[in-house]
């Protein structure tokens, strides 16, 4: 995997051109085995309007790189992946600087797989801890 890092790293972050991660500057910075991780900086164009974080930019930020997770351990080739349900319990309010959201595979079957996201904020601190269901689809 080692020697694949930078390569997986450059192509999520080139298939995130004209998308919503790009509006949201999500970042994907490490992977591993069975995890993917993403940046995304908190600034007023991810905020509620009374100045923290917006839970649904969590959640995107959540389902971005757990589909991208999905994406990179299964085969892309025969599949399409899509997120089917998360869910987020959003623990600590963040107004300023980045949060990490790390997809960890729970169960990966040969239809569905499920994640789980842990966002952090700059001092490892939980954020929100979400869980997504994808679905892998034959293009077929």
């Amino acid at each position: 995997m080692e020697g694949y890092k930078e390569k997986i790293l450059k192509v999520c972050n080139k298939s995130s051109k004209n998308t919503l991660m790009e509006t949201l500057s999500i970042e994907y910075t490490d992977v591993g085995a069975d995890y993917l991780v993403a940046k995304m900086p908190v600034n007023p164009t991810v905020h509620q309007p009374d100045g923290v974080l917006h839970g649904g930019a969590m959640v995107a930020l959540a389902e971005s790189v757990g589909s991208m997770a999905s994406y990179i351990f299964l085969d892309a080739q025969k599949f399409a992946i899509r997120g089917i349900e998360i869910s987020a319990n959003h623990v600590k309010s963040v107004r300023e600087g980045e949060v990490f959201a790390k997809a960890t595979i729970i169960h990966k079957g040969r239809t569905t797989q499920l994640w789980e996201i842990r966002i952090t904020n700059s001092q490892d601190q939980l954020v929100s801890l979400c869980k997504l269901t994808t679905i892998a689809l034959s293009k077929e």
